[in-house]
């Protein structure tokens, strides 16, 4: 079928809305036709070529909408089923039967690969070439897409799809990482590097698991401010103060028991470590350009027992984890709608625009 769909052609170029054609789902696959879609930072260093997938390419892995039509081999979804689309695993690997799909033995190719694992696109233009697809199993920067039933997450047929896309990538990244691996408890401390959608859905995850000294640690005051709406107890601005010895002195010199780095700039990730009270657990899930390295201080912190962990998507199970994030929202107890502002699909550069500039937390395209 013919779609319109945002084409990213070159890095640091506009992506361009074309007609494209949708082939039809393979078997294990379900065509979804896309409500809305997330816009992330991923999706701009991919389209600058931090990562190498093929361009041109349909970019987008935030998607949520509407089940059209069920490819013969799946059994869990059917037409008219509302599904937040996550990212692709191959669900047979050692981690993914383990409960780790986020660490697939397959992750890089199925996510970044820009095609089926058969070598087939599922867009062409209109000369008959084909297009980069399956970006996160989803390629979400389209009207319609395919998508294996895997990847699909059902929701049930009340829930806000406008708002629910960013579940399937930053909201998940940076709750998961606090919920799932950091996991702090209740009257326990974590500082949280950013406030961008990552580092603010972690701050929400803190909130809801009781921890009672949350320090948001940032270069814009606005930014900060919002954090203090929305739960945090303490905040830095590491522009005007050296945060680890900030983070020191909010604790009594002891430094947090957690903490979490959503920038990916190495100076910062030294400075994650280095806020961590002995024995504390530090996490990296900031995206930065492949072979970048950080100072990590060997010699001081090897007394200090923390543990440091890379962490990606959350560390999640979707079909597990998205109904549980959105049952936290129903209820009051995760407001990450709090971050979103919508978009038209034709303003998707402006979007773009306004993530890079820090204008608005956490933008969402709406179809």
């Amino acid at each position: 079928m013919k779609v319109n769909a945002a084409v990213a052609t070159a890095p640091k170029t506009d992506l361009e809305i074309r007609e494209l054609e949708l082939d039809a789902p393979r078997p294990d696959e379900v065509t979804v036709r896309l409500v809305a879609s997330g816009v992330c930072h991923t999706d701009a260093i991919v389209r600058d070529q931090w990562y190498p997938t093929p361009l041109p390419a349909v970019l987008g892995h935030e998607g949520s909408g509407v089940v059209e039509a069920v490819g013969t081999d799946v059994v869990d979804l059917a037409v008219g089923d509302k599904v937040v689309l996550a990212p692709a695993s191959c669900g047979v690997c050692e981690n993914c039967i383990a409960g780790h799909p986020q660490y697939c033995v397959d992750f890089y190719n199925l996510n970044f690969g820009g095609a089926r694992t058969d070598g087939s696109k599922m867009f062409t233009d209109s000369a008959g070439e084909p297009v980069s697809s399956n970006f996160f199993g989803q390629s979400s920067f389209a009207t319609r897409t395919n998508v294996r039933a895997r990847n699909a997450v059902k929701v049930d047929d009340d829930a806000p799809l406008e708002k629910l896309g960013p579940l399937g990538c930053g909201i998940m990244t940076g709750s998961g990482a606090v919920l799932n691996v950091l996991k702090p408890g209740p009257g326990e401390s974590i500082a949280i590097f950013g406030t961008g959608a990552v580092g603010l859905s972690g701050m929400m995850g803190a909130v809801a698991a009781g921890a009672t000294t949350i320090i948001m640690v940032d270069i814009v005051p606005s930014r900060l401010e919002f954090a203090k709406e929305l739960g945090a107890t303490h905040v830095v601005n590491s522009k005007e103060v050296d945060p680890v010895e900030a983070i020191r002195e909010i604790t009594g010199g002891k430094g947090v028991q957690y903490a979490l780095d959503t920038t990916g700039v190495p100076p910062v990730f030294s400075q994650m470590t280095k806020s961590l009270a002995l024995r504390g657990h530090g996490a990296l899930v900031g995206a930065a350009k492949l072979g970048t390295e950080a100072p990590f201080d060997i010699g001081t912190l090897l007394t200090s027992g923390i543990n440091v962990s890379m962490v990606v998507e959350g560390d999640a199970v979707p079909r597990e984890y998205i109904p549980k994030l959105v049952s936290m929202y129903e209820k009051g107890l995760f407001p990450f709608d709090k971050l979103v502002k919508t978009y038209a699909f034709e303003d998707i550069n402006q979007a773009f625009a306004d993530s890079e500039s820090g204008t608005t937390i956490k933008p969402v395209v709406v179809y």
